[in-house]
């Protein structure tokens, strides 16, 4: 093993002979230090979000205009449930689409490519778009029990992608707004529709229950839907509770609207305030030490 003291001469060049440690790629480091270098990889991996993420707007697209088969509205409406949302409530696809669409365009820049937060991430969000075509092509065909298993492990994807990237620091408000953000809606909104589905599955295949039991059971997964929330409120990065938070009180408040039984819309109304005034309550406690530690 080399003496390390010889391995330059006075004037700090290497000897002959000597080992000149390679240059690493650097990431993520802060702003004004350094800019990450990507690899050939890093841009497949990137092309392939891209492109995941324009596969499940074309398939939207289609999916909702009945080019598919029967348009997305019709088929859930065939079998109304007690936890089937208003048809207001999935117009937050679009604000989905348009988010996720704007975290490919900015991950695939030369800058951000190599970056650990798009290499944490990249590859499940590509799956999560393949799957989220392929439940709205066998839901336009009323393939209920295959959509709802492609949607609980569309769910399954992006819990991972999250867990994923709240291990990694955002770094300013760009990543905030172009990755977490993004990331938790879709997840909040996909965690409510694969509940409501659920139900659809259940009304498909001749399963669902009626009358009181009906009404019991769709207010307990209202309430238990609403339970989870509040425990990622709790125990979730501040960061990224809030598009969580308000995708799922969204959809809650929309089959409050839309449900016929009294008993489940009341449940309902109050789940998604009691969301959004824990959220409000999370979100102060959070800006209060930042307020003090900034002086």
């Amino acid at each position: 093993m080399s003496d390390p003291v010889r391995q330059h001469d006075p004037r700090g060049r290497p000897l002959a002979g000597a080992r000149v440690p390679e240059k690493t790629a650097v990431h993520d480091h802060p702003r004004g230090l350094s800019r990450p270098v990507g690899t050939r990889s890093d841009l497949v991996r990137s092309g392939a979000v891209l492109l995941a993420m324009l596969l499940q707007i074309v398939a939207g697209a289609l999916g909702g205009s009945g080019a598919l088969g029967e348009p997305v509205g019709e088929v859930a409406r065939a079998y109304p449930t007690l936890l089937l949302p208003a048809g207001t409530a999935f117009l937050i696809w679009s604000l989905i689409y348009v988010a996720t669409f704007a975290l490919a365009v900015r991950q695939v820049l030369p800058a951000q490519r190599g970056r650990d937060l798009h290499r944490a991430s990249g590859w499940p969000l590509a799956v999560a778009g393949l799957l989220n075509a392929g439940w709205i092509a066998l839901f336009t065909q009323r393939q209920y029990l295959a959509a709802e298993v492609v949607i609980v492990a569309l769910l399954a994807v992006l819990a991972l992608t999250w867990t994923r990237l709240s291990r990694i620091p955002a770094q300013g408000w760009a990543d905030r707004l172009f990755v977490y953000t993004p990331v938790t809606i879709y997840t909040g909104w996909v965690l409510a529709a694969a509940v409501a589905g659920a139900a659809t599955t259940a009304a498909a295949e001749g399963l669902a229950p009626s009358g009181q039991v009906a009404t019991v059971l769709a207010a307990l997964a209202v309430a238990a839907t609403t339970a989870a929330t509040l425990w990622v409120i709790l125990r979730g990065q501040a960061r990224a509770v809030a598009g969580f938070t308000l995708a799922v009180a969204w959809a809650i408040a929309w089959i409050a609207v839309a449900t016929p039984a009294a008993a489940v819309s009341v449940v309902g109304g109050l789940a998604a305030a009691v969301l959004v005034g824990a959220l409000l309550v999370r979100l102060a406690r959070t800006a209060r030490p930042a307020a003090a530690a900034a002086g």
